[in-house]
């Protein structure tokens, strides 16, 4: 019986991920006891702990440039994070079955090179690399290379489509019996030919992991990707997506076993269901500091707003539309429209700026008592609403040890979890299909 057979005969399984947070607000950087972002001791630390756990992969972010506001390094940055696969591969040394998943971007890099980097890995954990496509166009983050901005925001997606499809004839180039195969490509945007130099790795490619939410993000998943790592935590939102990506599968050849949808969440745990939300508050709080409150708010308004009080009411300014003074951070849509919606919310429940922050920003969680967020968990993804979860701790790198130890065990006696792992492979772990080379 082959394991997608067997699969459709078991409750649907959940899928879980741990993220290494750090480079946005998620960490709560003053609480004792969150460590170094720095140190392998705690990459090491939560790997292994996820690894405990049975999770599928170890999820790493990745900045090109330290961010800026006001023309000073924003100070909630992580100065020094290592370079993504380096750290992974460290880990690969140190851990068994868990998939290692690394962020490197599309628009800076080149196919070759990042090819064999990720064919590398693959081959040093025994098949458990997977590679998190991501692009930008804002030339403040192309200073750093060569090509500056002068990607246009329309054509990062076809860039990376090519440079993923490119990735792909790279990987798919040696022959059965281990020998390569000249490639040649000859694209919009990459023209290349030669031998690559590492042969096909131990699940065929790594596997390909996208975030993106806009209509492009979506097709460019439906088309390529084998994991999406999404922002949708409610459950009415996350059936949307779930129904509207799955759908967008068939025209590429694909079922919806082949690709897994995963968003990113935090979970707060307590003895009590009143305990877990305050608990839940308490973070909310400790990761909106005032000096938070406001930098979150200058990322809306652009303009200098630190005369202002994070107890007080929201600006009755408007926000300017072509600022600069924050670079290297997406923005969250039309300042205008965002500002609007934000005041209308404030006057309705008399929020101060730190409370309208708080309320805006929250990131979706499932918050209670391990059996509460265990049936929480498990709901959600057989309604269809999801297939996994990237775990995102607000603290590095004790933040999932709860819940491997008390959520965990619960999921297995509920039959949504696995006891151990079946396969050596990331894909293996996901359910998903080895991709056929060519002969």
């Amino acid at each position: 019986m082959t394991q997608r057979a067997e699969t459709t005969r078991r409750p649907k399984q959940i899928h879980l991920a741990a993220h290494f947070p750090g480079v946005n607000s998620t960490t709560v950087w003053s609480d004792p006891r969150s460590r170094s972002h720095i140190d392998f001791s705690s990459f090491e630390a939560l790997a292994r702990t996820a690894e405990r756990g049975l999770f599928d992969f170890f999820f790493l972010a990745e900045g090109l440039r330290l961010r800026e506001h006001k023309g000073r390094i924003h100070d909630l940055d992580v100065v020094g994070r290592p370079e993504s696969l380096t750290v992974l591969t460290a880990l690969a040394a140190v851990t068994d079955r868990l998939g290692l998943a690394g962020t490197v971007n599309a628009t800076f890099n080149e196919p070759f090179e990042l090819a064999r980097r990720f064919a590398s890995l693959d081959h040093l954990s025994a098949g458990r690399a997977a590679w998190n496509v991501v692009t930008t166009s804002d030339a403040f983050t192309g200073e750093n290379f060569r090509r500056g901005g002068y990607l246009d925001r329309a054509d990062r997606y076809t860039r990376a489509a090519e440079f993923l499809a490119t990735a792909r004839e790279l990987w798919d180039s040696w022959t059965p019996q281990g020998r390569p195969r000249p490639f040649a490509h000859h694209g919009e945007h990459f023209a290349i030919e030669g031998e690559f130099t590492v042969p096909r790795s131990p699940q065929g490619h790594p596997v390909v992991i996208q975030a993106g939410d806009s209509p492009e993000g979506r097709e460019f998943a439906a088309s390529a990707a084998d994991v999406v790592f999404t922002r949708h935590g409610t459950l009415e939102a996350g059936r949307e997506f779930y129904a509207d990506v799955k759908g967008r599968l068939a025209k590429y050849g694909r079922t919806a076993d082949d690709l897994k949808i995963m968003p990113g969440v935090t979970c707060v745990l307590g003895d009590t269901a009143a305990e877990a939300q305050e608990k839940a508050a308490g973070i909310r709080r400790q990761q909106v500091s005032p000096q938070n409150a406001i930098l979150a708010l200058e990322q809306v308004w652009g303009v200098d707003l630190s005369a202002y009080d994070p107890d007080g009411p929201l600006p009755d300014i408007d926000p300017d539309p072509e600022s600069q003074l924050v670079q290297g951070r997406v923005k969250t849509g039309d300042p205008l429209a965002v500002a609007a919606k934000w005041r209308a919310l404030s006057e309705a429940k008399g929020l101060s700026i730190r409370q309208t922050v708080i309320e805006t920003t929250a990131r979706q969680s499932f918050v209670g008592t391990p059996d509460r967020v265990a049936a929480d968990l498990t709901e959600f993804v057989r309604a269809d609403a999801a297939d996994g979860f990237i775990l995102v701790p607000h603290l590095t790198p004790g933040g999932l040890d709860d819940f491997v130890d008390k959520v965990v065990p619960l999921l297995q006696e509920r039959g949504a979890y696995r006891t151990e792992y079946r396969g050596t492979t990331l894909r293996s772990h996901l359910g998903l299909r080895a991709p056929t080379g060519k002969e």
